[in-house]
């Protein structure tokens, strides 16, 4: 699902929600966007980058391009572009490789990447208007690659099918990993992002990459809940990808994704200030008041009021059936963590005396004498 972003998003648009950011590079400027927007924000590095200076894989790569003509160069980021040539500077190649660079057709893959190549000074032959990498890669297979030599820049793994098919076509293909990424050496973030996740704590996870994506199913999958997780992402939690390369990992497994009109991390705030309000919120009135019930909040008659685990997870309970009796022994089964039978009708109790105080007015939540409680709402009773 791919959402048009407006010039002009609500500065509270996600006041009561909370989003998982799983970002390294830029996540404060990231978390920064979504919290002026009003959101909690769960920060969880999924993913760190190999120092380029060190990597022996770059430098390899890059003394194999010197080592004859560059006829195509395929450049997929600005950032790793940038980072390619500072590294051939530290290594004394640079001179070199902005020789072959200069002889070379460099294929953009958008505006960013562009931008890079004609800071360092050298001129980019063509850019897709689609931004994707496959479209660079019709363009290439079109022409007669046999005996060209190609150099691919990655993006953060391996472009796979890419490499293969142009292989296939007859050209030399030299793989520059720019970049490469190692699991975070803190897990417990991400550890912890996979179980709120799970259990409904966040209302939307915000991926920014391919691996970051892989990162977090693979955690998920280490602590036996990919399965879980990924239902998790079928229902309540929105997966926000920056575009579709980010989103690739979930859309194979079927898993639906939120993506804005253009990838960029402004564009992905603002397509979900637009999308959770409108579809992560109930909207009910109860004893002649509106509610809006969000992920960790309840606006009650246009004044947001967050709320504890516990009132919220019985709030929602009694929301399921609007103007419904709902039984305590329902709503235990809705309480965070475990709650012993000798104790659950008191923490039931505990909890509609907190959201009582929380929502403010009264006459929202009724009790039903030795039957329950129920939210003041107007219904039809059925046959």
């Amino acid at each position: 699902m791919n959402e048009r972003s407006s010039p002009e998003t609500e500065p509270d648009a996600l006041a009561g929600f909370t989003v998982g950011v799983t970002a390294t590079r830029r996540r404060e400027e990231f978390g920064a966007l979504l919290e002026r927007r009003g959101a909690r924000v769960v920060s969880a590095p999924a993913i760190r980058l190999v120092p380029l200076a060190e990597d022996s894989d770059l430098l390899a790569a890059t003394r194999d391009s010197l080592r004859g003509p560059l006829h195509d160069v395929v450049v997929t980021t600005g950032v790793g572009f940038r980072g390619w040539m500072a590294a051939a500077e530290g290594w004394g190649l640079s001179a070199d490789l902005s020789e072959h660079l200069s002889r070379a057709r460099l294929l953009t893959r958008g505006p960013k990447a562009r931008g890079a190549v004609r800071a360092a000074g050298l001129n980019d032959h063509w850019t897709p208007a689609t931004e994707s990498c496959d479209e660079i890669k019709q363009y290439l297979l079109a022409q007669d690659l046999r005996g060209r030599r190609i150099a691919v820049q990655q993006h953060g793994e391996p472009l796979s099918d890419f490499v293969a098919d142009l292989r296939a076509a007859g050209a030399e293909v030299i793989e520059i990993p720019v970049y490469r990424w190692l699991p975070y050496r803190d897990t417990s973030p991400l550890r912890r992002l996979v179980s709120q996740t799970i259990s409904g704590s966040v209302d939307a996870v915000a991926f920014t990459s391919a691996p970051a994506v892989h990162a977090m199913l693979g955690m998920a999958r280490t602590e036996r809940l990919e399965d879980a997780l990924l239902a998790a992402f079928g229902g309540p939690v929105v997966a926000a990808c920056v575009g579709p390369v980010t989103a690739g990992p979930l859309a194979a497994r079927g898993v639906p994704t939120l993506q804005p009109d253009r990838s960029r991390l402004g564009a992905l705030a603002r397509a979900l200030a637009r999308h959770l309000p409108e579809h992560g919120v109930t909207r009910l009135e109860a004893g002649d008041h509106r509610l809006e019930i969000r992920g960790h909040a309840v606006v009650v008659d246009g004044e947001l009021r967050p709320l504890p685990p516990a009132p919220m997870a019985v709030l929602k309970r009694l929301a399921d059936k609007p103007g419904h009796v709902v039984s305590r022994a329902d709503l235990r089964t809705v309480l965070p963590g475990s709650v012993a039978r000798e104790s659950a009708e008191h923490a039931v109790e505990m909890a509609i005396t907190r959201l009582r105080r929380a929502l403010g007015p009264s006459g929202i939540v009724e009790t039903v004498v030795k039957r329950g409680y129920r939210l003041a709402c107007r219904y039809e009773a059925g046959p």
